[in-house]
């Protein structure tokens, strides 16, 4: 049993100083999923949010899986809820001003890597960080994604034909001469 999973036990028991240790712990890798899924203005709160979360439901945890797992599926659903809240915020405002929303072009000319990342499906976009960014196996990020492997390895793969054609439209757009010239 790994220190995480241990202080998670011990804590569900009503280890206090165990919790703190858990939390301490947990927190940094909590935070980076938090600040990768959404964006780091948000992490510290979905962070907090998170770890209110973790121990509301800490006397269910069993241990099925590690408490590294455990914790980081409660932090994906409370980015995935953000990011639900979010999307329907922007589709609300898009409609009102008729309008679709596009990457950010950086100085050098080059799509910034968070807003390639923040372009994709928040589906897709949880099982390539967690794979790639996080470098769980896609077993685990399926545990954390309640889906099937297979599934995983499917939204990510779709993840990078995304993130490969976002990268390629801002060159076709500089590379393509302008309409009537």
């Amino acid at each position: 049993m790994d220190e995480l999973t241990r202080l998670a036990h011990a804590a569900r028991l009503g280890d206090s100083r165990a919790a703190e240790a858990f939390i301490e712990a947990a927190y940094a890798d909590v935070w980076r999923l938090c600040a990768a899924l959404v964006d780091e203005q948000a992490a510290d709160d979905l962070a907090q949010e998170t770890f209110l979360r973790v121990m509301r439901a800490l006397r269910r945890f069993r241990g099925d899986s590690s408490a590294r797992v455990w914790t980081l599926a409660i932090a994906k659903r409370t980015c995935m809820d953000e990011l639900r809240a979010r999307q329907r915020q922007r589709r609300r405002q898009q409609r009102l001003q008729g309008g679709a929303e596009q990457a950010t072009v950086g100085p050098s000319g080059d799509v910034e890597a968070h807003d390639l990342l923040r372009s994709l499906d928040p589906d897709r976009r949880a099982a390539f960080v967690l794979t790639q960014l996080f470098r769980l196996s896609y077993e685990e990020a399926a545990e954390i994604c309640d889906c099937p492997v297979g599934t995983i390895r499917s939204r990510v793969a779709r993840a990078r034909d995304d993130l490969i054609g976002q990268i390629e439209q801002p060159t076709q757009a500089r590379a393509s001469p302008p309409a009537g010239d």
